[in-house]
């Protein structure tokens, strides 16, 4: 019998899985514990001009399929006009068939806009009118589109520079959807950069009031600066890294990396590295002096485009999977905090999902009993967010680790319609618990558990690991 495309029971193979989807996991309230979305927008309750800009505004995922569908870049990225965007968009759409976008396209358009519709040229036009008229409703505003998921908390990326005055406007609006800064220090780490980390350290001095000379200053600023975040609520740090950084280094020798640097001298590759091991370091102190839950998103090639980096800059679609190889720095970072009692509660996000097993070994390395899963391996990420990518990475901490205890899906998005990546998670989890129990590999006589594992997977959780 072939199923209606994307029906109630989507993804879900067996009775036990619709089961566990529609009494367990459907509805559990969502907690975005990292994203990108812009607070300016959620605190100015940004109304949308078009389904264009909501949907393909700042969306790389979709301009790398546009661009290998031979979409001219004025088309994407360039000066046409929003229908001529959305137009070429749904041109690309059946050539997208069993890519994770075609799946996620049609159920934004679901949740969203009860558009059940499949999007293609014939339907573009009809499609972008119905959802273009419906943004006029004050119900498809951002906030509007984070209760109409029924999203309970967000975490946003904050620079240590940033002001936060968009957080702190919500929280004194009552706004009811927690919307709480990660600190996201990468650019502080960037000492490789030269004019840009000057021009940084100087938005970094006038934000904390002290006037960084030394590298001392600079630990003494960002110290006032994650003191700043935790009074406005912050409870997660994110880092953005290429490797884990975890060379040998002294006092003395980041002291004097960091002074010629000032004085006008760049450092050579090694010391650029001793440099950032020894800032990290120091940022994980103060994570775990916080009680901080501190998060690693390592394994990115970024930029690699010349040509469209000189056009369109950072964050276009032009960063892949790496290929470093960065178990021993890991273990080396991590044991360097645990052995000094410093090791903050950590999530560890792969790219390359050859590091799969590598990473889901690892956290059993520092688990120390303080409390469940203390050392977590994130959802797959990136590129590995898609259905195999999902099952594989639920499948291997499953082998490695404790399943159970796994603080579950993060929609990592700038974009206000991608809390259905979060469903698509939930689908896919009920659907492997449920093929186990039918075959015999889980008791169906403990449905009670395993509800209410899923339950803890989707929500539980990460409302009590991050202590929401």
């Amino acid at each position: 019998m072939i199923r209606n495309f994307m029906d109630s029971d989507f993804l879900l193979e067996t009775e036990t899985a619709r089961r566990l989807f529609h009494e367990h996991a459907e509805h559990m309230p969502i907690i975005d514990f990292h994203c990108h979305l812009n607070p300016k927008e959620i605190a100015e309750n940004h109304r949308f001009r078009s389904i264009t800009e909501l949907w393909l505004g700042g969306d790389h995922y979709k301009w790398r399929a546009m661009r290998a569908n031979g979409i001219n870049e004025r088309f994407i990225t360039g000066d046409a006009t929003d229908w001529e965007k959305f137009e070429k968009w749904a041109e690309t759409m059946p050539y997208l068939m069993r890519n994770p976008l075609y799946h996620w396209t049609h159920l934004e358009l679901r949740t969203a806009f009860s558009i059940e519709k499949v999007l293609n040229p014939d339907t573009a036009r009809e499609i972008y009118d119905e959802c273009n008229e419906k943004l006029q409703s004050p119900e498809y505003s951002a906030q509007g589109f984070m209760k109409r998921f029924h999203v309970e908390t967000v975490c946003t990326t904050d620079d240590p520079a940033d002001s936060l005055q968009y957080h702190q406007q919500l929280r004194h609006d009552h706004f009811d959807i927690e919307v709480l800064p990660a600190w996201r220090p990468d650019k502080a780490l960037d000492i490789s950069h030269g004019p840009e980390y000057r021009d940084y350290l100087k938005k970094l001095s006038k934000a904390s009031g002290i006037d960084i000379r030394t590298y001392q200053d600079l630990i003494d600023a960002l110290q006032n600066r994650h003191d700043f975040f935790a009074e406005a609520g912050c409870r997660l740090s994110d880092h953005g890294l290429a490797h884990f950084y975890a060379e040998d280094y002294t006092g003395v020798e980041v002291s004097d990396i960091f002074d010629r640097f000032m004085a006008g001298e760049q450092p050579s590759r090694h010391e650029t590295e001793q440099f950032r091991s020894a800032l990290l370091y120091e940022l994980a102190v103060m994570d775990a002096e916080s009680g901080w839950v501190q998060q690693f998103h390592y394994g990115p090639l970024r930029n690699n485009c010349t040509r469209l980096f000189q056009q369109l800059g950072r964050d276009i679609g032009c960063d892949s999977m790496g290929d470093d190889r960065t178990a021993n720095s890991m273990a080396r970072f991590l044991d360097r905090l645990d052995r000094r009692g410093r090791l903050a509660k950590t999530i560890i996000y792969n790219l390359n999902p050859a590091d799969n097993h590598m990473v889901a070994s690892m956290i059993g390395n520092f688990q120390d009993g303080s409390c469940p899963g203390k050392m977590q391996w994130g959802a797959a990420w990136w590129f590995a967010d898609q259905k195999l990518g999902i099952e594989d990475q639920l499948n291997t901490l499953s082998m490695q680790g404790l399943l159970s205890r796994f603080v579950g899906m993060l929609t990592d998005s700038r974009s206000f319609l991608s809390y259905p990546r979060h469903e698509y998670f939930r689908r896919i989890l009920c659907n492997l618990i449920g093929r186990d129990v039918e075959n015999g590999e889980l008791p169906s006589t403990e449905m009670n558990r395993i509800g209410q594992m899923v339950e803890d997977i989707c929500y539980y959780n990460a409302k009590h690991y991050f202590q929401f």
